[in-house]
């Protein structure tokens, strides 16, 4: 007989990246004696943050919302570059004690949920079984391992270098070259300008966009927060910069979505003023859907802008009809000649990081599923993940899920209870699970779980809602089914056959 060690702890966080080291920081924090552990199939924490390695890789939302509630982005810069981020991130597992947690290289592939045990089994390839109490799934929304690159016509005839952002080759020698960038979201009006930087510059960049986006210039270091922390302590000056950066976001995105024509208006008029006198905005940005249907290109002083004023680069809006032998030619007959092509065209969607989620012996169906507060599902008990905004930073979100998780633990310890699982309402109508019209999303989301149309299994994708909902909301609410919590006897060991 073989004796196979089984670990048991109190809650598994999968994912160490932005979510999983923040929602790990406030399980030290406020729950210490819960046993857990972060499991992070890489080699490395971080995340996006250490995967992305393209020229350029910065936040696309201002690092005092993206930035940690309880450990405030301490640094005026609005946009930070990718390695910042990187060291904050690793800062924080240090400080808060979280590093000596996470178990790198342990890809989970197949958590399966048994009733009677009250356990979630986890299959980890080539480590021992593991088990918990409660799996939080922190790994993002995205594939890890490979970006979305859609059909182009003649690309193996094409002669010279073609590279996906999120498998940047960091030996890629661009110096002097002739560049096109596929795409027109944050990726693409990152790439330009930063390619453009430097002793190692390329000859010219070119953005090649089917539809342009929303591309709105903000200040690279926030005047606001620099100015608070000269007169004010870090404890009140912090709270102030992220205050007043929740409301604009707020602001913005409810002026664009009430009053589209408006703040259509002001973005070309700003646009317009940026570029050269007589430039086509009307055709290189202004996108067919109104402000905030998708997510708006922020770019640091008007980096990208400048780029076209100089010369350096220049945007071309139109379909690729086929790649030839030295670059693309497009649906208009112009041909654009190419030493480098940057395929920026987005990413693959994947919940849990492709882990097969069973309960009762039962694989989860996602779409047959609905979403609870937007972080938990009908019929799948005691299993939470983390998807932040998309019409704002993905770490507000994250922390206040965080906190309830925090809250839910709490209540079922003292109530002794071992599960809490949503159950779905029939009489909620079902409603797409990201009402979001970016591609990335739009390719997958017949894969993706549902929302409702009422709370609390609508998506309120607004920060000042949830923060009201998800703090001095109850965590037994109508929605919710608890059962008490069934006697384990200590088991350092099981037996297999």
């Amino acid at each position: 007989m073989v004796r196979v060690s089984t670990e048991h702890l109190d809650v598994v966080i999968v994912g160490a990246g932005l979510s999983g080291i923040g929602t790990a920081c406030h399980l030290e924090r406020e729950l210490p004696d819960h046993r857990y552990a972060v499991l992070e199939a890489r080699d490395d924490l971080g995340g996006t943050w250490s995967l992305f390695r393209y020229p350029g890789i910065r936040s696309d939302s201002d690092m005092h919302t993206l930035g940690y509630r309880f450990r405030p982005w301490s640094s005026a810069t609005a946009l930070a570059d990718g390695p910042s981020i990187l060291e904050y991130v690793r800062e924080t597992a240090q400080e808060y004690g979280v590093a000596e947690k996470i178990r790198y290289g342990h890809r989970l592939t197949r958590a399966s949920w048994e009733p009677d045990a009250q356990r979630w089994t986890l299959e980890i390839p080539g480590q021992e079984t593991l088990t918990c109490s409660f799996l939080l799934m922190c790994s993002g929304y995205y594939r890890y391992d490979q970006g979305y690159t859609p059909d182009l016509p003649g690309l193996d005839r094409f002669g010279g270098t073609v590279v996906h952002p999120q498998l940047w080759d960091p030996e890629l020698d661009y110096a002097g070259r002739r560049v096109v960038v596929i795409g027109s979201g944050a990726t693409a009006v990152t790439l330009g300008p930063a390619m453009l930087e430097g002793d190692g510059a390329a000859g010219h960049v070119t953005m090649l966009q089917r539809s342009p986006s929303y591309v709105l210039s903000i200040g690279r270091t926030d005047v606001v927060a620099q100015t608070l922390s000269r007169f004010l302590p870090r404890a009140v000056a912090d709270p102030l910069t992220r205050a007043k950066n929740i409301a604009q976001i707020i602001a913005l995105y409810q002026v664009s979505q009430r009053f589209p024509r408006f703040v259509r208006g002001l973005l070309r008029k700003a646009t317009r003023s940026a570029l050269p006198e007589g430039y086509d905005v009307d055709t290189h940005f202004n996108p067919s859907y109104d402000p905030w249907d998708q997510r708006m290109c922020m770019v640091p002083d008007g980096d990208l802008f400048r780029s076209i004023r100089h010369g350096r680069a220049d945007i071309v809006t139109d379909h690729v009809e086929t790649f030839t032998e030295t670059g693309i030619r497009l649906r208009s007959g112009r041909e654009l000649e190419a030493d480098v092509v940057v395929t920026a065209t987005g990413l693959n969607l994947q919940m849990f990081g492709g882990a097969e989620v069973v309960v009762d012996g039962e694989p989860v169906h996602l779409p047959d599923t609905m979403a609870y507060k937007g972080m938990m599902l009908s019929g799948v008990p005691n299993l939470v993940y983390m998807i932040g905004y998309t019409n704002a930073s993905w770490t507000l979100k994250v922390d206040l899920v965080a906190e309830y998780v925090v809250k839910l633990l709490r209540h079922l310890r003292r109530s002794g209870l071992g599960v809490a699982v949503p159950e779905r309402d029939p009489e909620v109508e079902e409603a797409p699970f990201l009402d979001f019209g970016a591609g990335y999303v739009q390719r997958s989301i017949d894969d993706l779980p549902k929302q409702g149309t009422r709370a609390p299994w609508r998506l309120a994708m607004n920060y000042a809602i949830d923060a009201v909902a998800l703090r001095r909301g109850r965590v037994d609410d109508d929605a919710m089914r608890f059962v008490p919590a069934v006697t384990h006897a200590p088991e350092a060991q099981r037996a297999a056959g």
